[in-house]
């Protein structure tokens, strides 16, 4: 997921979680990525199974396949978002777009989180911050700053290992979970990493032997997903909380395990994405459009989990059940008349929120004269043919 529509996505002028930039009849915009449109797909569709098949953890398969999904998905969503937002230069033009495709879908999303919270508590909560994001929206948060923090990334001589001594060091605070500092600086390696490569580097991706290796990794690490789901808390997987928090000694077991999740995670999103197709498949189109997903998704289970779904479904059947449920979602929040009815949240054309003199308000202010012109004038010449 990442901000909307991105005419030039291959160079990383804008988001990874297009909304769906796309040419005639349906094709991919030019310059767009197939390869990384369809990890997007492939990426979300794992957000939405995680996150259906939470409630089900009691049950070791799904613990498993949940552990084994959060190994990896945001590291690699972070990854191709930093790759996509080289191109950031922190213009007024590109700041305005990023206040209306992150921040107004937070703000407005954050709302219908809390008021799904107030209703199932009966009341409102204790804090009712906005600098608190709720639940799935601290990736719109982290995302903001670290596409405002391009620039600085840009001009440093070591910016992935800077990033990732930043990281390390930030998990031994406690940092709270105002605008979710603890997430935006442990994943902060994997968006300075995605901002470090260039188009030349995926190309080794296609190498037999790295394909093999992918194999052989997300195979492994789906094995072993099993036994670190019984032994291993879940806090883990999170990136949130400090490492002072946990029963071991927060300096040389817990940052050792730190850099040992980093290091999977950084395997694991290689490995996916040297699995993934290169082509236009079906997946391609749709991965354009995963911020529709991932934030749609979340109004949907959330209310998901005040229906008796999660105390009916249990067991094999259960967690079959939810993973087919989230596979279903994913595509019906793709489909075009469920991004119609979410556009106004996803993408929203609030210019009037940005300055007089915003370029984005002054572009649709002329765009809007020049259609009434041109109707103005559609209408004199029916007229006078008549």
């Amino acid at each position: 997921m990442t901000s909307p529509p991105s005419r030039d996505q291959h160079t990383g002028r804008n988001a990874t979680t297009s909304t769906g930039a796309s040419g005639p009849k349906g094709t991919p915009a030019p310059g767009r990525d197939a390869r990384l449109d369809n990890a997007k797909f492939i990426l979300v569709a794992l957000v939405v199974v995680g996150h259906a098949v939470q409630p089900l953890t009691d049950y070791a398969p799904a613990g498993a396949l949940y552990y084994w999904i959060y190994f990896f998905h945001m590291p690699a969503f972070i990854l191709i978002s930093g790759y996509l937002s080289r191109n950031f230069d922190a213009s007024s033009n590109r700041v305005e777009k990023l206040v209306l495709s992150l921040a107004i879908p937070y703000l407005i999303f954050w709302t219908v989180h809390q008021t799904i919270y107030a209703v199932e508590r009966g009341g409102l909560p204790e804090s009712m911050s906005v600098l608190k994001p709720t639940w799935t929206l601290w990736f719109l948060v982290a995302l903001f700053l670290w596409r405002l923090s391009v620039p600085v990334w840009q001009r440093l001589r070591w910016p992935v290992a800077i990033a990732v001594v930043i990281s390390v060091f930030a998990a031994t605070a406690d940092l709270g979970t105002t605008l979710s500092l603890g997430r935006v600086l442990s994943f902060l390696p994997f968006f300075v990493l995605g901002l470090s490569l260039r188009r030349e580097h995926f190309a080794h991706l296609d190498r037999w032997w790295v394909r093999i290796s992918s194999v052989v990794v997300l195979a492994t690490t789906a094995v072993l997903a099993v036994p670190i789901s019984d032994h291993l808390s879940r806090d883990w997987l999170f990136w949130r909380d400090s490492l002072t928090d946990r029963d071991i000694d927060p300096l040389l077991p817990s940052m050792g395990l730190r850099l040992a999740f980093m290091v999977l995670a950084l395997l694991m999103s290689v490995s996916m994405l040297a699995l993934t197709p290169k082509r236009h498949t079906w997946m391609t189109k749709l991965g354009a459009y995963s911020l529709y997903v991932y934030l749609g998704h979340s109004v949907v289970l959330l209310l998901l989990k005040n229906t008796a779904w999660y105390d009916v479904m249990s067991g094999p059947l259960g967690m079959a059940a939810s993973i087919a449920l989230a596979l279903a979602l994913t595509l019906v929040l793709c489909a075009p008349w469920v991004r119609a009815s979410l556009q106004w949240s996803v993408e929203p054309q609030l210019t009037w929120f940005l300055r007089e003199d915003s370029v984005l308000r002054v572009d649709r202010r002329d765009g809007a004269s020049a259609t009434g012109t041109a109707r103005r004038k559609r209408r004199r010449t029916g007229a006078e043919g008549a």
